[in-house]
This record gives structure tokens, sequence and C-alpha cells, in this order.
């Protein structure tokens, strides 16, 4: 089945706030953010942020607790649009599956602070036992200055950047859930409403996106795609 054909009601997941500077940061945990596709597993299906059902294989989620999981299905530092691609075409007996795995960063039902629920996570991994189902690293830090230099770190590696988690917070969704996000410049999301063709040399591919922002506001995007990307846009929605 295709994953576009499949809809559900949106997760309630946690969202980030943007870093501040005069964060405390030694009452966070800290991770690194992995540019994937957010799943939702609620003990049954996994869903995509926006609620659209992924059709993924058996094996896959094979042994998985009937508790909530939230994670990000993942394919490697810089293979965002891979994983996009194989979450959104893929049928669950494409041997692309293998390629992919499931980054778990919480566990949305459990009722403990965060320190705790990685104590629990790590349990629940170990009962899993499947090597493409793994816990996401967190680490303590003391200060701005050692945050930093992870940053560059993670970064140098070719990683979008981190995640800081207040360590003392039950999970809570929407925004102001003590979820930080850090990254090197700022981003902001948009719905994809258009695809317009390319020319000359992009002839056959994607010349560039129109975009809807949350606030209303549509514009286009045609630069810094790869012809990867262009040949295999996002979908409309």
């Amino acid at each position: 089945i295709s994953v576009q054909a499949q809809a559900a009601p949106p997760p309630e997941v946690a969202l980030a706030d943007v870093y501040d500077e005069s964060l405390d940061v030694s009452k966070y945990w800290v991770s690194e953010k992995y540019d994937g596709v957010r799943g939702y597993w609620d003990g049954d299906t996994m869903r995509t942020r926006a609620g659209t059902v992924i059709d993924l294989p058996a094996w896959f989620t094979a042994g998985w607790p009937e508790q909530a999981l939230d994670g990000e299905l993942w394919a490697g530092r810089g293979h965002f649009s891979i994983v996009s691609a194989i979450v959104r075409t893929a049928a669950p007996e494409d041997p692309a599956w293998r390629d992919v795995s499931y980054q778990i960063f919480d566990l949305p039902e459990h009722d403990g602070d965060f320190t705790t629920r990685q104590t629990a996570l790590s349990r629940v991994i170990a009962r899993i036992d499947q090597p493409w189902v793994r816990a996401v690293e967190q680490v303590r830090v003391g200060n701005q200055k050692t945050l930093m230099a992870r940053l560059d770190r993670v970064v140098a590696q070719g990683g979008e950047g981190l995640i800081l988690r207040r360590a003392d917070r039950g999970y809570v969704a929407g925004r102001h859930a003590g979820l930080i996000k850090l990254k090197p410049f700022e981003d902001a999301e948009a719905i994809v409403v258009g695809i317009n063709p390319g020319s000359g040399r992009l002839t056959g591919m994607m010349g560039s996106l129109d975009v809807k922002t949350p606030g209303g506001r549509t514009f286009a995007i045609g630069t810094g795609f790869s012809d990867a990307e262009r040949r295999d846009p996002p979908a409309i929605g």
C-alpha cells in the first residue's frame, strides 16, 4: 500500500523550541538531532508527525511493545532525501528498508521525568533486541561552552545539530515541552503546495517547489537541491 493512501489523526508529540543562550544547559540531556522522518509508534502502527501511516515491513516491527515510542526513521547523516523517499514510496517488501534504523528518543506514555524514561527506554530496547532499533545517545553537559563544542563536533561529522531535553520534565505534547533544538543556522517548516517543472539542464526534473508556511505565507524554493532530490521531490502535502 502506498504511504500516501493511508491517513490517521496526527499523533500528539512534543515539539522543539529554539535554543536561547540564557538556558541553563546543566538541567538538560543532550543528543544529536537526527535528520530523518519522525515516527510515532502507538503500539500497533507508526505515523508521521502529520498523521500519515507508514507501511513498515513486518520484520521491522517484530517484537515491538504495545506502548508508545517516539523516534526518528533514519538512514544516516546527510541522507534525509533517501529515508524520505523510502517512507513515502517503498512497499514493505522493498529491500531499501534494510538501510533504515529507528532511533528512539522517548516513551510518550511513561509518567516519569525524562531521566527516568531513559532508564525505562533502555529496558524496552533490550527486550526488542533488533540492531535497527536503537536508543538515541543522551549526555549531560555542564555549561554552554561544552555544549557548543559538542555542536561543532556533530556538525563537522555531517550532523544537523543537537536536541536538548529537560531532565526533570514529563512528556508534554506541543511546544514548551522542555524540548530545545540547537542548530548552526535557523530554519522553518513549510508545506509543499506545488511542484514546478525544470527547464534546460533540469528538464524532466523538479525546477522549484511552492511552499506555504503555518502562518499562510506562500513562496517558491528553487535552489539548494541536489539532482537526486530534483528527480524525487517531496510530495505535495
